[in-house]
């Protein structure tokens, strides 16, 4: 389902996604979208301890063609189930706080991957821009 960037059912994340299409340093958007909740799915092999731990989360990493390793995260369950409609379990975090315990290394992080406003975030991107200052 591709939500129209003036349709009045996107969600407020949505919105920020589309308005950093256009313009990447909003920071209106970025703190909007820091702020926001989003749907991460529970990988086929997390265990219920892993699914049910509210301090800790399980990241479902896909492997693109190219090699890249990106953990897909959805604004809404529509946007799940249009990339990965096998997905039975997911969980709402604020992505900000995802973002604050962001692993290092080389893990990409893609928000509603296979919409129109999809947005795609190096692992150092996720922790320059998702991570607000409090306050």
């Amino acid at each position: 389902m591709n939500t129209p960037a003036n349709d009045n059912t996107a969600t407020p994340a949505q919105r920020a996604l589309d308005a950093l299409a256009v313009n990447t340093e909003d920071s209106v958007a970025l703190d909007t979208l820091a702020s926001s909740d989003v749907l991460v799915p529970v990988p086929d092999d997390a265990t219920d301890e892993d699914v049910s731990n509210p301090a800790a989360v399980a990241l479902p990493v896909l492997e693109q063609p190219s090699g890249e390793q990106v953990v897909p995260v959805f604004t809404t369950e529509d946007e799940m189930v249009e990339l990965l409609p096998f997905v039975s379990r997911y969980r709402l975090v604020p992505l900000g706080a995802l973002a604050s315990q962001w692993p290092t290394g080389d893990l990409a992080l893609t928000i509603d991957g296979s919409s129109s406003h999809g947005l795609t975030l190096t692992s150092e991107g996720v922790r320059t821009l998702l991570v607000r200052p409090h306050g």
